[in-house]
């Protein structure tokens, strides 16, 4: 079972498939490694790999999970801190009233509202997908001790708003929570530019190699040849970059940053840097560099060295 969840709607859907299918095992880019943003969307990347249950199920988990507190007054809010799109929501909430797992209410005091109780069906499913989710995050997070997964999991619930973080419990939940919201996040920060946090990567990484074929840039990414499509056509058709001839192959496209794609770089580089003052701040003293060592810990089998190039960059 996987629980789902992120920021104002953000779900595991296609966009997290993609994102899962787009990383692939290798050498992670030195330049992105010290920041706690992309080692959490690489964590959580990994994480998704490994779904082994429909999505449903996993949705339905984290609502029923969320009312073992007690009745929850209003459906749209319950939906809201948990991230979870309303209109599916009402989807999640008429599957629970169907298995009588969950009861819903008009509010007396406000008609257009929902109160969610939970039933005893729904309490007995509640500890059956607890212990789901324990034997779960117990196999993604193999590489740590019980104490470092505390740990983690204490840190990673300092990147969520003050509301969220009491709602559910679970390594893999935070995990997503954190990576959607870190995400949301930084792009508000370039609202009106055209750009997303995502450009930083490839961005930096082309200024930095001059005229660069895309095979490279994949490599240097750590990501799928499609994947990499995807970003240089946003690039491309933003006027940021430019495919010229390789240099030191005719036959083949080089990619190059436009002038505007040096300016770009900065906006958004601007933009990363900001976001990481903010994730520090979050995280208080030591906190960062505590949870950055968690993180590449986690990534370590799959990216070998990974630590080391973090430590260097951080």
């Amino acid at each position: 079972m996987t629980i789902v969840g992120g920021e104002r709607g953000a779900t595991r859907g296609p966009e997290s498939e993609a994102e899962a299918t787009a990383e692939v095992a290798g050498v992670l880019p030195e330049a992105l490694t010290g920041f706690i943003g992309y080692l959490l969307r690489r964590v959580f990347a990994q994480f998704t790999t490994f779904a082994d249950g429909p999505e449903d199920d996993s949705r339905d988990f984290l609502v029923l999970d969320a009312l073992t507190g007690g009745d929850w007054v209003s459906q749209l809010d319950l939906a809201e801190r948990l991230g979870i799109n309303r209109t599916i929501m009402v989807g999640v909430i008429d599957r629970l009233e169907a298995r009588h797992q969950v009861l819903r209410t008009r509010n007396p005091d406000n008609r257009r509202q929902y109160i969610l109780s939970l039933t005893d069906e729904g309490r007995a499913a509640v500890e059956a997908g607890r212990r789901a989710v324990a034997e779960r995050d117990a196999r993604l997070t193999a590489a740590l001790s019980p104490e470092q997964v505390t740990r983690l999991n204490t840190l990673l619930a300092r990147l969520l708003p003050q509301s969220t973080q009491d709602l559910v419990q679970g390594t893999e939940h935070l995990v997503e929570q954190a990576h959607h919201r870190l995400r949301r996040l930084g792009d508000e920060k370039l609202a009106g530019t055209g750009l997303r946090v995502r450009h930083y990567g490839p961005l930096s990484i082309l200024a930095a190699s001059g005229p660069c074929p895309q095979q490279r840039l994949a490599q240097e990414l750590a990501i799928t040849g499609p994947a990499t499509s995807q970003l240089v056509d946003e690039l491309v058709d933003g006027g940021m970059v430019h495919r010229g001839r390789d240099p030191h192959d005719r036959r083949r496209h080089a990619l190059e940053l436009t002038e505007l794609g040096h300016t770009q770089l900065k906006a958004v580089a601007e933009a990363v840097d900001q976001l990481a003052a903010e994730v520090s701040a979050l995280l208080g003293p030591g906190g960062e560099e505590e949870l950055r060592a968690l993180l590449v810990q986690l990534l370590e089998p799959a990216h070998p060295g990974v630590a080391e190039t973090a430590g260097r960059r951080g």
